[in-house]
């Protein structure tokens, strides 16, 4: 069949749905699919498990769905890409041994504990929610098997792909311990675990580790020769399908909170502020996220407030407001303090007014972050993309540009199954055979 009938896939695996795209040679979007995925169980305070089946049942749905929008052309590669931090156990044959812990899942206190006395002080391991506090939790209730793989939610529907099982990328592992820089895993994180734990043979994110199991391809309508690339983050996918790729490059998330990520040269850390790296291409994603963002302005205004009286703003003056916007108090970044409270008076009775106060707000946090990132050894930001709910009003960005400095756009692309599809392109032209030598 001819290279231009070939398409690529990316599956995104979020909270609430899995979303499958497939794009041409171009990156051009041909078909997707989505459904809905059941809110994690929460058995317990701080606890969110959920099935691994409920994610393989999703995956097999949109593939299915992608193929049969797609009579005629064949499929060439996917990759998947999974919320960072969710990790399950699973047998050397993949059979999970239980839920996975989602990657808001506080239970494993005693495990973080260890680990702080073990990482580094800039260890993006640290803290109960991470991969590795988890995988000592999950591992001390399973002390009497052997040959115990620990996979992340990526880790595992591509290995099930694949059909082999043990392989994670660069920016699932991190949090797991992984030393990103050196490409190895540290002599510290294996002190933590007990011997029957296998980590996770670790690759570039897009690294081909082999193709479609043929029976699986015949029943979701792919092709056998199907390249399963390795994985990433949801939150890395987000931005690979931005198109941004040169340091200084940045991408601020305008959802329920505000998260900022720049490319730079080099890694960039600082635990007190959550700010950490992942490994990206030759380069590096740095990253912090603040508490502040859409759901502060949700308090106040409705959706379609916010659009109504956001387009009678005029944005060529201020609002001469000074406000700090908060949810609630605690901030963790770019001001580290649980106890910050928000700053929203004095409160003017022009509805307008205080809209743009609160949108003035978010920019000047926004700002702020980007220049912590650079007093920590990041480059400034030459341009912004923006991506989330946010970023489609005009108004905001117009204020955000102000702030900022810098041209400030609207990602053409945000989501994190069109990245992953990406990922799986940027692995072409390696063939089948190359793609099993290469395992």
């Amino acid at each position: 069949m001819k290279e231009s009938l070939n398409y690529w896939i990316g599956i995104d695996l979020g909270t609430s749905g899995c979303r499958a795209v497939a794009v041409d040679a171009d990156g051009v979007t041909l078909a997707d699919a989505r459904v809905g995925l059941p809110p994690p169980e929460r058995p317990a305070p701080g606890w969110s498990q959920q099935d691994p089946a409920v994610w393989w049942a999703a995956v097999c749905r949109v593939l299915r769905a992608l193929a049969a929008q797609l009579p005629g052309r064949r499929s060439a590669g996917l990759a998947v890409d999974g919320t960072s931090a969710s990790l399950m156990l699973a047998g050397l044959d993949g059979t999970p041994l239980g839920p996975a812990l989602m990657y808001n899942d506080r239970r494993a206190i005693t495990a973080a504990a260890a680990i702080d006395r073990a990482a580094p002080a800039q260890s993006p391991a640290r803290g109960p929610t991470s991969s590795l506090a988890k995988l000592i939790h999950l591992a001390a209730e399973h002390t009497g098997q052997q040959d115990i793989l620990a996979l992340h939610q990526a880790d595992w529907v591509s290995g099930r792909l694949a059909g082999r099982y043990g392989r994670g990328d660069w920016n699932n592992a991190l949090k797991l311990g992984f030393d990103a820089a050196r490409l190895m895993w540290p002599a510290w994180v294996r002190t933590c675990l007990p011997t029957h734990v296998r980590l996770p043979e670790v690759v570039a994110p897009g690294y081909p580790i082999g193709t479609l199991d043929p029976a699986l391809a015949d029943a979701l309508g792919l092709s056998s020769a199907t390249m399963v690339c390795a994985g990433t983050t949801d939150s890395t996918a987000a931005v690979i399908a931005t198109g941004a790729g040169q340091p200084g490059d940045a991408v601020s998330c305008l959802g329920s909170t505000l998260v900022l990520k720049l490319l730079s040269p080099h890694p960039v850390e600082s635990a007190r502020h959550g700010v950490y790296s992942h490994r990206f291409g030759d380069g590096w994603l740095v990253g912090g996220a603040s508490n502040s963002g859409g759901a502060v302005l949700l308090q106040h205004f409705s959706l379609d407030e916010i659009r109504i009286v956001s387009a009678q703003l005029d944005t060529t003056g201020a609002s001469g407001l000074d406000y700090y916007p908060l949810p609630g108090p605690g901030e963790r970044f770019p001001r580290y303090d649980p106890t910050l409270a928000p700053r929203l008076e004095p409160r003017p009775a022009d509805r307008g007014r205080f809209l743009q106060g609160l949108l003035e707000g978010v920019a000047a946090i926004e700002a702020e972050g980007y220049r912590l990132l650079r007093e920590l050894g990041a480059p400034p930001p030459r341009r912004v993309i923006s991506i989330g709910g946010g970023a489609a009003n005009p108004a905001w960005t117009a204020l955000r540009a102000r702030a900022l400095g810098v041209p400030v756009v609207m990602a053409e692309h945000q989501e994190a199954a069109y990245g992953s599809a990406r990922l799986a392109l940027s692995a072409w032209p390696a063939s089948p055979a190359a793609c099993r030598d290469r395992t």
